[in-house]
């Protein structure tokens, strides 16, 4: 995937990914000190959100939380379960591009009516109904998207998170070497043979971490390629789903444990389903190679799968800037 080429370049999509490269390179980390002071004030954060804009922001910001042993308990879940909750001692995230999406406004405004005044927004827009719902909000630099797929917004979104739990815990994140190894991912050469397994499955499956990657490369699926996707957490690939898996469908392991390689062969195999690995290293499947990004490798996961996505989409000839069905906001105000 590049911008040199008419066939990537015509659609915002393509531009979009691309541009997540300079959204990286330009992002503060001291952005979100004032939700990480707040969360280290009440011992607690949630962070909520719709779809693309808390999958992998709080599933990616958990991970950390939980693999670095802060303090702080943090927490994720969508608004409308996060309403049946008490967090009256929360700072509490809220996550939405438009500023319009209606389950977001609805908690924002169940916790101002209740006085909590840990309340932050995230969006790309200014001057939004979100924003005056909230006590503070943050505006995201990256810009409004064109293609209805998110996918800087979504990198963003991610960085902004994982930076409260960063300053909770007192570490550096070096957004510049990252933004190189992104560009590494977004433009390296899929091998075609991918591309002619995805076009003929008739399931894609995406296995790997809670960690929101593989989980919004599902969704992602949906949007670009337009075909069936299943998202498969952790190890739950070996635990029964080849019962119904289909001759040809294939599966996407995202840096697939060392461990299970020869289940994954006796699983997969069984079920004559091909396979293909995203990971940093060679592995005994065929693999889309990604650069080594130490504790920030899950942004090069992301791309590299954006990269094999597109060019799925181009193979199908579809229109990857205009779903049928899906829309820009999913459900708004």
């Amino acid at each position: 995937m590049n911008l040199k080429e008419d066939r990537y370049s015509r659609f915002y999509l393509v531009q979009e990914m691309m541009g997540a490269v300079d959204t990286v390179r330009n992002f503060d980390p001291a952005c979100s000190k004032k939700v990480a002071e707040s969360a280290a004030e009440c011992g607690h954060l949630l962070l909520s959100g719709e779809g693309s804009s808390r999958i992998m922001p709080a599933k990616n910001a958990i991970r950390k939380a939980m693999t670095w042993g802060i303090r702080e308990s943090v927490h994720t879940d969508g608004a409308h379960q996060s309403c049946e909750y008490k967090l009256d001692d929360y700072a509490v995230v809220l996550a939405s591009n438009s500023g319009r999406t209606k389950e977001t406004l609805m908690l924002a405004n169940q916790l101002k009516a209740s006085g909590n005044g840990r309340r932050f927004g995230v969006t790309a827009n200014e001057g939004t109904p979100l924003e005056a719902a909230c006590a503070s909000t943050h505006v995201l630099r990256c810009g409004w998207e064109n293609a209805v797929a998110a996918t800087k917004s979504v990198v963003e979104q991610v960085l902004y998170n994982e930076s409260i739990i960063r300053n909770l815990a007192g570490r550096d994140m070096d957004v510049r070497t990252l933004a190189g190894k992104l560009e590494e991912a977004l433009t390296l050469k899929v091998n075609p043979k991918i591309v002619e397994w995805a076009c003929a499955a008739p399931t894609i499956y995406f296995a790997g971490m809670n960690d929101g990657v593989a989980e919004e490369l599902t969704l992602k699926t949906n949007e670009i390629t337009r075909r069936k996707s299943d998202f498969l957490e952790g190890t739950y690939a070996l635990h029964g789903p080849e019962e119904v898996m289909q001759d040809g469908d294939i599966v996407f392991v995202v840096e697939p444990i060392e461990s299970e390689y020869e289940k994954y062969k006796a699983v997969f195999g069984g079920a004559n389903v091909n396979v293909v690995a995203i990971s940093p290293v060679q592995t005994p499947f065929t693999t889309v190679v990604v650069p080594d990004a130490g504790d920030l490798q899950s942004y090069v996961d992301l791309c590299a799968g954006w990269n094999v996505l597109v060019e799925i989409g181009l193979a199908l000839g579809i229109d990857l800037d205009k779903p049928n069905r899906a829309r820009k906001v999913g459900n708004e105000m």
